[in-house]
């Protein structure tokens, strides 16, 4: 292994010279309190940045070993130095040093939610950060000295102000982890207490703005308080503080398996709750409000989205007799329509595993959801192939144990078939379980049930995963993370606006790279152990192995943990996916 010395004779050799000699730096390198790996080399200061490890011996950060006991609390340790880095490269650093990505030095942080992460590594042996550096020039002329200051005075001091215990602010360090390890304790215990979600009395729900995912200033917001008919307490495995005082168990509002209606008038809050729910399958930072709001891993967003493409759904349990004698229990299309993309998307989440649908009737649609009395007078059943969702949300309950939590605003109709209701009055919940239960005995809905037969058993389906193709020209895998929403792969791009639950483009890239991988590996296996096989992967063998070029220890880019129905999902909207016969 070469030395630092070895690396300021390099950079002073190769100074002045073109830029395809920064090729020379590719090596390990020890340094007096840690190791630097330089894995790949950019080609040009435009092109993706270089990839570099810098590593800390366990005996020299001196990380506490129950910080990192176990799956769930050496993942949020890991994200907290991810922080940490990303706040010491914002204090150290000089930024810009030249053209293109001269200069820069980044690691793959997060926002509000806390990830399974490939940029830091924490092992009893030793502390790994992954980081991305943009070897500094001017036109194509290597800047050796300002590439000097990077590696041999920056990067030191990034180490030691976030990779050792005796710089780490101590107590926000186990404040974090525990409050990581608290929220998934209470996922643990859900499905025990049939409940499908918990929300904290005291959570801050509303975002600062449309552009902002940190919580809305305490000073204006309105904190959750659960209705005491749902409030109910459940244990947490470290203390926590709740309306001033440290507790064992936390207080707050149980959503129950079941149907459950979210119901106000507008500006309410009926979004703002939904929206915290379908984020709470992931656990967050402390302090950001929701974070004790937690949701059943298991929990899917549903949402109408037109123009999708759907291979081999069944959805004749939704809609059937199309004109023209379309088949809907194998049902393909290019470009679905808001209802047939809605009744898709229920049962290829439930295909896959998912015990609760999180619907809007904002992003749903209308003609899907319900049909009034006055238009089943106007058109005839024989006439109409769409059985609305409020025929189907009980028997998807107590048929196939999916939960739904609806907001609704506009439909009465739905309180004939919910358990629980709740409405949203000043951003606070009241129970009116009872009052809607009353009015719909006293104001008798005059709409037919729609349904003529029991829904169908769910088809499992498998891909022909030669229809995965992410290659592009002489590229044998090209893929790409465009945004958290769109993945490049091969000559197709998948369009995931529709995903809501998506929260990291580094997701998004995982997700592609997952599809390859399984195109690769599973030749067998149908989509749901498809996804099985992939969350197996990730829990035996970490992300690293998503990159289809990675050897050994080498930087394996920068990745973050999907769940499998946002795999799924991917998959599905894969315009060249074909579906067995």
């Amino acid at each position: 292994m070469r030395t630092v010395d070895d690396l300021r004779n390099i950079l002073a050799r190769i100074d002045g010279r073109g830029y395809k000699a920064y090729k020379d730096l590719q090596g390990a390198y020890a340094y007096p309190r840690f190791t630097l790996f330089i894995d790949h080399v950019q080609g040009d200061p435009f092109a993706s940045p270089s990839k570099i490890r810098v590593r800390v011996s366990g005996a020299v950060a001196k990380l506490p070993p129950d910080l990192f006991s176990g799956r769930v609390r050496r993942m949020a340790l890991q994200d907290f130095l991810i922080r940490e880095v990303h706040h010491a490269i914002r204090q150290v650093c000089q930024g810009n040093r030249g053209i293109g990505k001269s200069g820069l030095i980044a690691i793959d942080v997060g926002g509000q939610e806390v990830l399974e992460r490939t940029a830091m590594v924490v092992t009893p042996q030793w502390v790994e950060a992954r980081l991305s550096l943009g070897l500094p020039a001017q036109g194509r002329t290597i800047l050796g000295r300002q590439a000097e200051a990077m590696f041999c005075h920056e990067m030191p001091e990034i180490a030691e102000r976030a990779l050792k215990w005796e710089h780490v602010d101590r107590e926000r360090a186990h404040a974090f982890v525990d409050c990581v390890d608290n929220q998934e304790s209470i996922r643990a215990q859900l499905d025990a207490l049939g409940l499908v979600a918990f929300i904290a009395d005291g959570a801050v729900l509303p975002r600062g703005s449309g552009a902002s995912d940190r919580p809305l200033s305490r000073e204006r917001a309105q904190p959750f308080r659960a209705p005491d008919s749902l409030r109910m307490s459940i244990p947490v495995l470290h203390p926590v503080s709740q309306d001033g005082r440290l507790t064992h168990s936390l207080t707050g509002c149980g959503i129950p398996q079941g149907v459950t209606l979210i119901v106000g008038g507008g500006y309410h809050g009926k979004s703002t709750v939904l929206r915290a729910l379908e984020r709470g399958v992931y656990p967050h930072v402390p302090e950001d409000g929701r974070e004790y709001v937690v949701t059943t891993e298991q929990a899917v967003k549903i949402r109408a989205e037109d123009g999708r493409s759907i291979e081999r759904v069944d959805i004749s349990g939704f809609i059937k007799n199309l004109p023209y004698g379309q088949d809907t229990a194998q049902f393909s299309t290019d470009n679905a329509s808001g209802s047939t993309s809605q009744a898709a998307s229920i049962l290829e989440a439930v295909e896959v595993g998912a015990t609760a649908l999180l619907l809007d009737e904002d992003t749903s649609a209308t003609n899907f959801m319900v049909r009034d009395a006055r238009m089943q007078a106007l058109v005839h059943k024989e006439h109409e192939p769409i059985t609305p969702f409020v025929d189907r949300v009980r028997e998807l309950y107590e048929r196939h144990g999916v939960s739904t939590v609806l907001v609704m605003g506009g439909c009465g109709d739905y309180f004939d078939v919910a358990d629980t209701v709740i409405a949203m009055q000043d951003y606070q919940p009241l129970d009116v379980t009872e009052e809607a239960q009353r009015i719909a005995r006293e104001f008798r809905t005059q709409r037919a049930i729609e349904t003529t037969a029991p829904l169908s058993e769910i088809t499992y389906r498998i891909p022909v995963w030669t229809s995965l193709d992410s290659s592009r020209g002489k590229r044998e895998v090209k893929i790409e993370a465009r945004s958290v929403d769109a993945i490049a792969f091969g000559h197709e791009v998948i369009d995931l606006s529709g995903v809501e639950q998506l929260v990291d483009a580094s997701q998004t890239r995982a997700i592609g790279y997952a599809l390859h991988l399984a195109s690769c590996r599973l030749m067998d296996e149908g989509l749901k152990a498809m996804v099985q096989g992939l969350v197996e992967f990730f829990d035996d063998a970490g992300l690293d192995g998503l990159d289809p070029y990675h050897q050994g220890e080498r930087h394996p880019g920068n990745f973050a943990r999907p769940r499998a129905f946002e795999i799924a999902a991917a998959l599905n909207r894969l315009r060249t996916l074909r579906i067995r016969e």
